[in-house]
């Protein structure tokens, strides 16, 4: 059979085992088989490194690093107080200053964040959520200084605030004006940044948490038809935000299961946007970033690791992710040495370059084993769902899908604990064998100078016009105007990332998990 999908494919199937309305090829709806005809004889994945490291000094560095080794897009972590919408000065902050990831409170870290890097030519994800739209107005602002066109930018940004309320903590407004922001995210990006992707609709964390493949489909799906709802609630065209909607998915050891999970989603997706929506074939497509899992990465033998993080990059690449993350074979000791980046980064080049898969469209379609696997997955993802409707969406179901995701994670550790789930070097195979932890940064001194620096920017800056400035964003937020404007406006006049998150809590308050 040619590389080319035809007639010639269905042959090959057991009679009325799928239909080939379920199927069809590479690039046409359902999209099961892939979201382009071509896919990677077209152009490869990108290979988009994540890294956040301290200071944004040492970041920009680690970005250089990877992108002088090949690495062809940009994947920001960032500090828990950055994700929280804390300063680095604030009292919350102390000791977690750069601890996860890079620390951003002005525009003047964005600036060390993205030196020598031209943002008209390297896309740039950001895996932020709670002040995401902060973190996009500190980026516009860095593009709008070095002279960038707002419509060259390309990259996206994680803005997925449901997924915090069901797995993950970083969380601070209540859902309602959450998901406003949300929205005001998208209509913002839709009218000034065409080539940017709006929201990333993680699966990944809620994987990461503990949940089965289905429930990492089906809780995905249902958050990302939740934002749909909204953002055509706020007026915006659907044609408008919907092809620019991406989302994140893990991928786990299952190879097979991994590939099938893959493709059940890419179908549940199109059929849904298409049948309650009315979208068109573009905005059917489901494009996705997948992260290798790093949960199932041991501080036992982590050498191990490289081969667990081969498979999983190996299910995403034969499952048709449009971007890829390895993750280093040290993290479940510390922040990865350079040497494990480096080596994670060669992992995907050279599935993508030696061992043949990126050669052919959907390589294990037609498998008896895969399509069978992806019905299962599908009806499985697909009764979730239906319960999740019932109760209302998303937004009224955060409480059961945060249940069901902790006993699906609880069963997972008894299967371990007994033995019946093989973990290599864990409870089996094991050895006596410690392994000392990278070194990593005196983060007593970090703290020290990032707050040194922040109290600096404050103290030099024009006190009325930030307080205005400050003014703009809670009006802005009192009313029914998108809030990304006044937001660009503050930043480029000095004002914090923690100022700005504290001025909306003032007129939105905060979430409370206990209800």
């Amino acid at each position: 059979m040619s590389r080319d999908d035809g007639d010639a494919f269905f042959d090959g199937l057991p009679e009325g085992f799928r239909s080939r309305e379920d199927l069809g090829a590479p690039g046409g709806f359902p999209f099961t088989r892939g979201v382009h005809r071509s896919m990677y004889r077209g152009r490869l994945w990108t290979m988009r490194q994540y890294a956040g490291f301290g200071t944004a000094e040492e970041t920009n560095a680690r970005y250089r690093f990877l992108l002088n080794r090949g690495t062809t897009g940009l994947s920001v972590a960032f500090d828990l107080p950055t994700q929280m919408g804390y300063d680095s000065d604030a009292a919350m902050a102390a000791g977690e200053v750069g601890r996860a990831g890079v620390a951003i409170d002005s525009i003047a870290d964005m600036r060390t964040l993205l030196r020598g890097i031209d943002l008209g030519s390297v896309s740039c994800s950001m895996t932020i959520n709670a002040t995401a739209p902060i973190l996009l107005a500190l980026y516009t602002a860095v593009a709008d200084e070095t002279g960038v066109p707002r419509d060259r930018l390309r990259g996206t940004v994680q803005n997925d605030i449901l997924k915090e309320y069901v797995a993950r903590g970083t969380y601070i407004y209540p859902v309602r004006p959450s998901l406003r922001l949300v929205s005001d995210l998208m209509a913002f990006a839709a009218a000034e940044l065409p080539r940017w992707n709006t929201i990333s609709v993680s699966g990944y964390h809620i994987r990461e948490a503990g949940s089965t493949a289905a429930q990492e489909v089906a809780f995905t799906l249902s958050n990302g038809v939740e934002y749909v709802r909204r953002a055509l609630a706020a007026g915006i065209a659907l044609e408008d935000f919907a092809p620019r909607i991406s989302f994140f998915f893990a991928a786990h050891n299952d190879l097979l299961g991994e590939v099938a999970k893959f493709r059940a989603a890419r179908r549940i997706w199109a059929r849904v946007m298409r049948e309650r929506f009315g979208a068109s074939d573009r905005s059917c497509r489901l494009r996705f970033h997948t992260q290798t899992g790093g949960s199932t990465l041991t501080a036992q033998q982590p050498l191990n690791n490289v081969v667990r993080v081969t498979v999983q990059a190996l299910a995403g690449v034969l499952g048709g992710t449009q971007s890829l993350h390895t993750n280093g074979y040290d993290e479940a000791l510390a922040l990865p040495s350079a040497e494990a980046a480096g080596l994670a980064l060669r992992t995907q080049q050279i599935l993508a370059h030696e061992s043949g898969v990126a050669a052919w469209a959907d390589p294990l379609g037609g498998s008896f084993l895969v399509e069978r696997l992806t019905s299962r997955v599908e009806e499985e993802a697909l009764a979730l769902m239906t319960r999740i409707e019932e109760m209302g969406g998303s937004s009224g179901a955060i409480d059961h899908m945060r249940e069901e995701i902790h006993r699906a994670a609880y069963r997972h550790q008894l299967e371990v604990e007994a033995g019946t789930r093989v973990v290599v070097g864990v409870n089996r195979h094991r050895t006596g064998d410690s392994h000392e932890p990278p070194r990593g940064p005196d983060f007593r001194e970090l703290e020290a100078r990032q707050t040194a620096a922040l109290r600096a920017l404050k103290s030099a800056r024009d006190p009325a016009a930030a307080g205005a400035a400050l003014d703009d964003v809670r009006a802005a937020a009192r009313g029914d105007i998108n809030v990304l404007p006044a937001m660009i406006a503050a930043v480029k006049g000095g004002v914090t990332l923690g100022e700005i998150s504290e001025a909306l809590g003032s007129v939105w308050g905060t979430y409370d998990s206990a209800g």
